[in-house]
């Protein structure tokens, strides 16, 4: 698609210019004044245009579970979820259109599902995540969640010797699974990518790591986990390891320029260091990592060390949304309690830049996306400086990451297709959308969960709480 985008404000080297934008077969050719009109015209007078931001990490479809999972740290909180998620493939699409849908509509061109599997159809689900994401229109990173230890290995043994079930399928069936879905779905030039993920060391064998890192190089594929989200985390990592989990990544190989990394709460100096040396990417999920009790990742020793930190949204039952300015906003000032020197804390255009090119950094696409410079793709978003939220006028990005901006996303384009115009979505009716998620659901509050009952007391007893 074609189109100008005239007398919109940009942001260039910490200040704003007004100017024209042009978009030629999905790619920005040219930035200045007075452009001549090629295609659509679109009009960005007191407009700001960015470049579309990345939710570097979530789970779709736990948007079943929102609101609904009561105050747990997050081994309970998932013993929780496992007990109160038998989803079927309608409602894994349905919970895929939302995310994107709301993804899109706090800034986020982009996002990354760590998605949860259906056992026994999981080929199934990814096809369904892939159909809704095109559907919608948004740039999908699938992640597909994987593991082949039980619950309860997630769990410090401390001094007992818990038997861990076995799980359900093997090491070897699930590396399977993932290559068959690469060879079946990996398609980046349609906007759909599929990771090597394994959730975590707290539930993955060295095997399944290698097995990840295997076909990471076989298919030049990304690579995602959890790490370190918890404090029982770090002391699993010891017992299991005997080092940090940070250091036992790196032995390993998984760490490279090519891995994100979710949460990294629990991490001292030296693995700090790690990730820098690695080029590893952070993902900072400020609001499950508060609505868990997790803990505050310390993102600025993270900056100050060159780590690439990006932004992510985590599950919607964990945080309890899709809001990635939100996401943005809390993981940016969450760091001035953490951080006593000013100078250091982290400005309204930093997080911006965080959030759209520290992501394409995460994804080795920062040639392609994550600026508005000539020859990248047209991954936009134009935000409406007309909407009360944003006014009087002053930064406009300070008001975007600072303030509560409501419904202030004018315009969004993913590689130059408008899926986004005028606040309204030109790809997917929303308000079908929403009556679809209200059929499939029912008002409720929070239910006793079995399997919390079964490993509260072991978690108590190991983390000193009795």
């Amino acid at each position: 698609m074609n189109f100008t985008i005239k007398n919109s404000l940009i942001s260039v080297t910490g200040s704003y210019i007004t100017t024209d934008v042009q978009i030629i077969d999905g790619k920005i050719a040219a930035i200045a004044p007075n452009l001549e009109i090629i295609g659509t015209v679109i009009n960005g007078e007191n407009k700001l245009l960015l470049p579309g931001f990345f939710n570097a990490h979530t789970h779709s479809s736990e948007m079943w579970q929102r609101g609904v999972i009561p105050p747990l740290p997050l081994e309970l909180w998932l013993a929780h979820l496992y007990d109160f998620t038998p989803l079927d493939t309608e409602q894994v699409y349905l919970s895929a259109l939302g995310t994107a849908v709301e993804t899109l509509l706090s800034g986020g061109t982009s996002v990354v599902d760590h998605l949860v599997l259906i056992p026994g159809q999981e080929l199934e689900t990814i096809a369904t995540v892939v159909r809704a994401y095109q559907r919608v229109g948004i740039r999908a990173f699938i992640a597909p969640l994987i593991q082949d230890e039980s619950l309860s290995a997630g769990i410090p043994n401390g001094k007992s010797q818990p038997d861990h079930e076995l799980y359900f399928r093997s090491t070897g069936e699930t590396l399977a699974i993932i290559e068959a879905a690469v060879k079946q779905f990996h398609q980046p030039e349609k906007g759909i990518n599929i990771l090597v993920a394994p959730t975590g060391i707290q539930l993955c064998s060295d095997d399944l790591f290698r097995g990840c890192i295997e076909l990471s190089n076989k298919y030049n594929l990304c690579r995602h986990a959890h790490l370190l989200e918890t404090k029982a985390q770090e002391k699993l990592a010891e017992e299991k390891y005997g080092c940090t989990a940070v250091k036992h990544l790196q032995k390993l190989g998984f760490l490279n320029s090519s891995t994100t990394l979710a949460h990294c709460v629990w991490l001292n100096e030296s693995d700090i260091n790690i990730l820098a040396q690695t080029k590893s990417t952070v993902v900072h999920n400020p609001l499950s990592n508060l609505r868990l009790g997790s803990g505050i990742a310390p993102i600025i020793k993270y900056i100050q060390a060159g780590v690439n930190v990006t932004f992510g949204c985590d599950g919607a039952s964990s945080n309890d949304s899709q809001d990635l300015l939100e996401a943005i906003k809390i993981g940016s000032i969450l760091h001035n309690i953490t951080e006593p020197d000013y100078q250091h804390w982290i400005t309204p255009l930093q997080a911006v830049e965080m959030a759209s090119l520290g992501g394409a950094k995460g994804l080795n696409v920062e040639n392609l996306l994550g600026s508005i410079t000539v020859g990248k793709q047209a991954d936009l978003v134009l935000y409406d400086l007309n909407n009360l939220s944003l006014l009087p006028c002053t930064d406009p990005i300070g008001l975007l990451v600072l303030g509560r901006p409501v419904n202030v996303v004018h315009s969004a384009w993913v590689n130059g297709k408008q899926i986004i115009n005028n606040g309204k979505f030109t790809t997917i009716n929303v308000d079908e959308l929403q009556q679809e998620l209200l059929n499939r659901s029912h008002w409720e509050t929070p239910s006793q969960s079995t399997n919390v009952v079964k490993l509260a007391p072991h978690y108590r007893q190991v983390m000193g709480l009795d």
